[in-house]
């Protein structure tokens, strides 16, 4: 599935460096499936430990629905797990995490902090994110952004999902395999 744009409400989540223990505590990386995930986004510092909820963005009814995640500096930071995106993803994030097919993309911090400020006072406002013109856009403004070309490639060509690519070329895949000598018993 190609992937040239992606629109939706934005949800902020500022802060700089914020890590993959944030996102994701460590004690729900023991589940056997990502499908429940999504519940337990950001879980420590949504809740108290009575289970009462705390100021959050996750918390907020005004941003229930919402795909777009704007974030500040040097997020995702800290262990690489797999679980970190998954449970974003699973919340129903769709902007954050380019393996899973969710465009990852960097703007200037003054046009990341005026979108943030932007969707604190209008909530359902409708974002944009052009992975052709290289643009996110909203009500009448916009802004350039970045993402890394080899990214933007593979999202916009349908590439993303390296299972679904390697399973295309199934054929070609096997033959190779054959003549890998680790894989056939060091037969020559």
């Amino acid at each position: 599935m190609k992937i040239k744009n992606v629109k939706g409400r934005g949800i902020p989540v500022a802060g700089n460096d914020i890590d993959t223990d944030r996102i994701i505590p460590a004690r729900y990386l023991k589940l056997v499936t990502f499908k429940d995930l999504g519940k337990y986004a950001f879980y420590d510092v949504r809740f108290n430990k009575d289970g009462s909820k705390k100021k959050h963005a996750f918390n907020d009814e005004k941003f229930t629905r919402a795909t777009i995640l704007i974030v500040n500096k040097n997020f995702g930071c800290g262990s690489s797990r797999e679980h970190a995106p998954q449970a974003l993803m699973r919340y129903g994030i769709k902007g954050n995490c380019t393996t899973l097919g969710i465009p990852t993309v960097i703007g200037s911090e003054v046009d990341i902090e005026t979108l943030i400020k932007v969707i604190n006072d209008d909530s359902v406002l409708e974002i944009r994110i052009d992975l052709e013109t290289m643009q996110v856009s909203y009500g009448d403004f916009s802004f350039e952004i970045k993402q890394k070309e080899s990214s933007r490639a593979v999202l916009t060509e349908g590439k993303w999902d390296s299972l679904s690519t390697l399973m295309e070329a199934k054929e070609e895949t096997k033959k190779l395999a054959e003549k890998l000598p680790y894989l056939n018993g060091f037969r020559s």
